[in-house]
């Protein structure tokens, strides 16, 4: 049986990236030890490290509809109002990287709050392979995922966050996320999303693909893909483009050459310094024009 056919194009980028040697990475406990979760796979040794300094941080408890979601936010010390921006993460739970994703954003002087929106099934940083974590995943429905992150966003607004200048960025399934939330949400001002699948496999628990919901695009979206991504052909990524445009939505692209999927994941083989970087400032300059970030 073909393997592929039962992996989601986002898995497919994230399982078939080049050959790599395995000097240079973390051992499997000293990556557990700092907070990665071994099912995705191999951690470098020269991972970036975002520090507290100026920021406060921590784990939160966000009230959803039914209980309560984990989380983790940072924000700028004594700064009142900052914008808030979203961070959605890959299907590898709320790890090291998206919490340091998470800094990094506070250092831009955000409110940044990441949700833990598969927490019901437990928790992914635990799960040792894809194959465990993909039932987990997959069978998260769109609906109940849109459902906690307006309960985030109404969490951020309650903690002091100014929601006027609201964002969104996600990586991998969280990119893919970015659009969902984008066709979703009126109260977004914008979203950047790094490598979201355009195109679904089917499934009732996700109705629309962000190619589908073109048309209902409610905020300015930046997608950011790698031309040698092996899960999301830039056919699929031209496609989307195609249809924001027939729906007169904002939208831009921009596609690295030669990257893979996840490239800046700076913590995976796949990471291209350049190209995530280049994502990073892009990242920047899109919530600054569309008045998220100052």
């Amino acid at each position: 049986m073909n393997t592929d056919t039962l992996l989601t194009s986002d898995v497919i980028g994230l399982t078939k990236t080049a050959p790599f040697s395995r000097r240079g990475f973390m051992t499997a406990s000293a990556a557990v030890a700092a907070g990665y979760t071994l099912a995705a796979g191999p951690v470098r040794a020269d991972v970036i490290k975002t520090d507290t300094n100026g920021l406060e941080t921590g784990d939160v408890k966000i009230k959803v509809a039914d209980g309560e979601m984990p989380g983790y936010f940072a924000r700028p010390k004594g700064v009142a109002n900052p914008p808030v921006v979203l961070v959605a993460m890959e299907i590898f739970g709320l790890h090291e990287y998206i919490r340091d994703v998470t800094r990094r954003l506070a250092k831009l002087g955000a409110f940044a709050v990441a949700p833990d929106y598969y927490y019901r099934k437990g928790d992914l940083t635990k799960i040792t392979d894809i194959p465990q974590l993909l039932p987990i995943v997959n069978a998260k429905p769109d609906a109940e995922l849109l459902s906690d992150l307006d309960s985030t966003v109404a969490w951020a607004k309650a903690k002091g966050g100014d929601t006027s200048r609201l964002g969104i960025i996600g990586f991998c399934r969280g990119g893919r996320t970015v659009w969902e939330y984008a066709a979703h949400s009126s109260q977004l001002k914008a979203g950047v999303s790094f490598y979201g699948p355009p195109v679904d496999a089917p499934s009732p628990l996700w109705p629309k693909s962000p190619t589908q919901l073109a048309p209902e695009m409610k905020a300015p979206v930046l997608g950011l893909y790698g031309e040698a991504d092996t899960g999301i052909p830039v056919a699929t990524v031209e496609a989307l483009k195609a249809a924001l445009t027939e729906a007169k939505k904002t939208a831009e692209f921009k596609i690295y050459p030669g990257a893979p999927h996840g490239f800046h994941a700076d913590y995976r083989a796949s990471y291209r310094k350049e190209a995530a970087e280049d994502g990073w400032n892009q990242m920047q300059a899109w919530l600054k024009k569309y008045k998220v970030l100052s």
